[in-house]
């Protein structure tokens, strides 16, 4: 992987190359500037179904391909899209892999990255910022705070096989854990660090639709997390918080994200349980 990922070298986006791209939380504002030259540059974008439509249309002159693997959506498999990517690159089209947050954060940009270096495939990696950081960010939450939480715990939260190991083994206040695609296992979540000691009024929170005009953000606790408003069990991207850090949330301001006077965006509605 090492010898064709280029993400320190390449400046410009190269004929029969892939920019493996992170979009970031959602915000079309909170791309890299090398994301937005990948995108303007592009003549095939293949992009997750968390990405915005503002975000991909900023690719104007390219294909659009959906590629989404959500629930109920037509799966492509892994092999099928990293197969397309390589096809159109030897055709001499600059490639973009759109991502949603980090490519290399629980968005399988790994095993993409495999797959091109195994294929002889030019390909880069273009970071984003995960929504790991920015959901909670952007909801007034810091992931480690300086005498509340020295570090974090990211996992995957689609089945208990991804996180059970993790958490279950994890001293309760150890650090703040953030859980993403995890809506529909919040009982198995809860379940799990409560098994392992966490105390059921462990503060809580999940963000909704990060960065974009409707996000929310549910307040609670980790017994409460099964009662969780509509707006987030599941039907929506969401980002579950737990841990002392969630508390900070209620401190002045940091309840509502900045509002520019440029913008008509309003702050983010925040339901406390």
């Amino acid at each position: 992987m090492r010898a064709r990922a280029r993400s320190g070298g390449v400046r410009r986006a190269c004929p029969g190359c892939v920019s493996l791209v992170g979009a970031g939380p959602g915000d079309p504002e909170l791309l890299t500037f090398r994301a937005i030259q990948r995108l303007r540059a592009a003549d095939l974008v293949l992009y997750d179904g968390l990405v915005p439509e503002a975000v991909v249309h900023l690719a104007s002159h390219a294909t659009h391909v959906s590629v989404a693997r959500r629930a109920g959506t037509k799966r492509l498999t892994q092999a099928a899209v990293s197969a397309m990517m390589g096809d159109a690159a030897w055709r001499g089209q600059r490639v973009v892999r759109l991502k949603a947050g980090d490519p290399f954060v629980l968005g399988r940009g790994g095993e993409e990255a495999l797959a091109l270096a195994g294929a002889g495939v030019p390909f880069e990696i273009v970071p984003g910022i995960s929504s790991a950081i920015a959901a909670p960010g952007l909801a007034g939450i810091p992931v480690t705070h300086r005498g509340v939480a020295s570090g974090f715990v990211v996992v995957s939260g689609h089945a208990p096989a991804a996180y059970v190991r993790i958490l279950g083994s994890l001293a309760p206040d150890a650090a703040t854990v953030v859980v993403l695609m995890g809506g529909a296992e919040r009982p198995g979540i809860r379940r799990t660090l409560i098994d392992a000691g966490w105390g059921a009024d462990t503060p809580a929170a999940i963000v909704t639709n990060a960065s974009q005009p409707d996000q929310r953000v549910w307040i609670g606790t980790l017994g409460t997390l099964d009662h969780a408003s509509a707006q987030a069990d599941g039907g929506e991207p969401g980002v579950i918080v737990i841990g002392r850090v969630v508390s900070l949330a209620t401190a002045g301001d940091l309840t509502l994200p900045f509002v520019s006077e440029e913008t008509s965006w309003q702050p983010s509605t925040i339901q406390r349980r």
